[in-house]
C-alpha cells in the first residue's frame, strides 16, 4: 500500500489518499472501509440519455470525479477488485448526486477515504503499508506419493496445486520422478521470491535434487523445513516453526498461529485467557487483557451495525489499547481466524486469571 497524501479535515476526521498496489492491500482496505465513510476518485459512470439526437441505448460511460457516502463493501478476491458502493454525495456533474454508485478498485487505482479513523484502522494501514516490500512466499510440501503447493498473503494461505502420483521407490521410481517432475514445473511458474519445501523424512531432499536439475531457479529460491505432516497440516507447521518469519520479518498469518495455539494451550489449562464476547469485555474493563484477538469479519459486521454484539467493540478495543494491551484482527479465510471464529469472533491473552 502506498499513502499519497494525508490531511486533517473540519469535524476531526482524517483523509486519506491511498494507492493499493497488490491484492492484499484491498483485502486490507475491505476491513478499513464502513458504513458512513466518505471514498472519492475518478471512476466512469454510464449515463443515460434519450432524446430527439439520441436513440436510449442504456447510455454511455464517461470519466467524471465522485464521492460516495459507502454503504457497502466486498472483496472480490477472484475478480482481483474491491467493490466499494454508496450514494453520491459530490460529483464533477451535479445530475449525478444522490444516485448510487460503485467503484470498482484494483491494484494501482487511486482512492480517498475520509472518515473517523479507528486506531486499529489506522494500524492495519500502516500494516498494509510496511509489508509492501516483503517477498512472496510458496510453500511446497511433499512426501511419497503426494505434494501441495501453497502460497502466503495477507489475506491467508491460498492452495495452489495438489499433485498426486506411485508411491514408493525401486519398481516405482518412475511414478516417482513424474511427481517430482510435475512439482518443480509448478514451483517454476510460480511468481514468489522464496520457497519453503518442507515434509516429513527424505522425500523433500530427493524432490530438492530432482528440482535442481529440472528448475534450477526455482531451486535457488528453495530452503527446506522439516515437518510431520503435508498439504494444510504441514503449512501450519511451517508456520508455527517460523520458517515464514525467517523470509518474511512480519507476517501476519504465522502471528495469528501462534496466538491461536497459545490461546487454545490457555483454554485447555484453565489458565489466563478469555473468550467470548461478555467475557472479553469484562477482562477489558478490570484491565486484565494482554492482547486482543478478534475476527476481521466480525469486527466490520459490528462496527456497520450488523452484528449480534451487546457489547460496543469499538469501547472494548480503547480499553485494551488505554490500558496497554495489544489489539490482532485475525484473517477469516485462514484457519487461526476460523477456530477463533468458532470461539465467537473474540478472545483475549490476560495478564492474570478473572476467578
Amino acid at each position: 500500500m502506498r499513502i499519497a497524501d494525508r490531511e486533517t479535515v473540519e469535524g476531526g476526521r482524517e483523509r486519506i489518499t491511498v494507492v493499493p498496489e497488490s491484492l492484499d492491500d484491498l483485502w486490507h482496505l475491505t476491513y478499513i472501509l464502513e458504513p458512513g465513510d466518505a471514498v472519492s476518485g475518478d471512476t466512469t459512470r454510464r449515463i443515460q440519455r434519450d432524446d430527439d439526437m439520441t436513440r436510449d441505448t442504456g447510455g454511455q460511460r464517461e470519466p467524471m470525479w465522485l464521492e460516495v457516502e459507502v454503504a457497502d463493501v466486498e472483496f472480490a478476491k477472484f475478480a482481483n477488485r474491491l467493490r466499494v458502493g454508496g450514494e453520491i454525495v459530490d460529483c464533477s456533474r451535479e445530475d449525478q448526486l444522490g444516485f448510487h454508485h460503485t467503484f470498482n478498485v484494483e491494484e494501482h487505482d487511486e482512492i480517498t477515504v475520509e472518515k473517523d479513523w479507528q486506531v486499529d484502522q489506522l494500524e492495519r494501514l500502516q500494516e498494509a503499508v510496511e509489508t509492501a516490500e516483503q517477498p512472496d512466499v510458496a510453500i511446497a510440501t511433499v512426501e511419497e506419493g503426494e505434494a501441495h503447493v501453497h502460497t502466503v498473503a495477507q489475506y491467508g494461505v491460498e492452495e495452489r496445486a495438489t499433485i498426486t502420483g506411485t508411491t514408493g521407490k525401486g519398481e516405482y521410481a518412475r511414478g516417482r520422478n513424474e511427481l517430482f517432475e510435475e512439482l518443480a514445473a509448478v514451483l517454476k511458474r510460480l511468481d514468489v521470491e522464496a520457497i519453503i519445501l518442507a515434509g516429513p523424512g527424505f522425500t523433500k531432499r530427493d524432490a530438492l535434487d530432482h528440482i535442481e536439475d529440472a528448475a534450477p531457479e526455482a531451486a535457488e529460491r528453495i530452503q527446506t523445513v522439516d515437518t510431520a505432516s503435508v498439504g494444510d497440516r504441514g503449512v501450519h507447521e511451517v508456520l508455527k516453526r517460523g520458517a515464514v518469519d525467517r523470509i518474511q520479518t512480519e507476517t501476519r498469518i504465522s502471528k495469528e498461529a501462534e496466538y491461536i495455539d497459545e490461546l487454545m494451550e490457555r483454554i485447555a489449562e484453565g489458565a489466563k485467557a478469555a473468550y467470548g464476547i461478555d467475557e472479553v469485555a469484562e477482562a477489558a474493563e478490570y484491565g486484565a487483557v494482554e492482547t486482543l484477538l478478534v475476527l476481521d469479519e466480525r469486527l466490520r459486521e459490528e462496527r456497520a451495525d450488523e452484528g449480534e454484539w451487546a457489547r460496543d467493540v469499538n469501547g472494548i478495543i480503547s480499553n485494551v489499547e488505554r490500558q496497554g494491551g495489544d489489539v490482532v484482527v485475525f484473517s477469516h479465510e485462514f484457519d487461526p481466524g476460523q477456530q477463533l471464529g468458532n470461539l465467537g469472533g473474540i478472545a483475549a491473552l490476560l495478564r492474570y486469571r478473572l476467578n
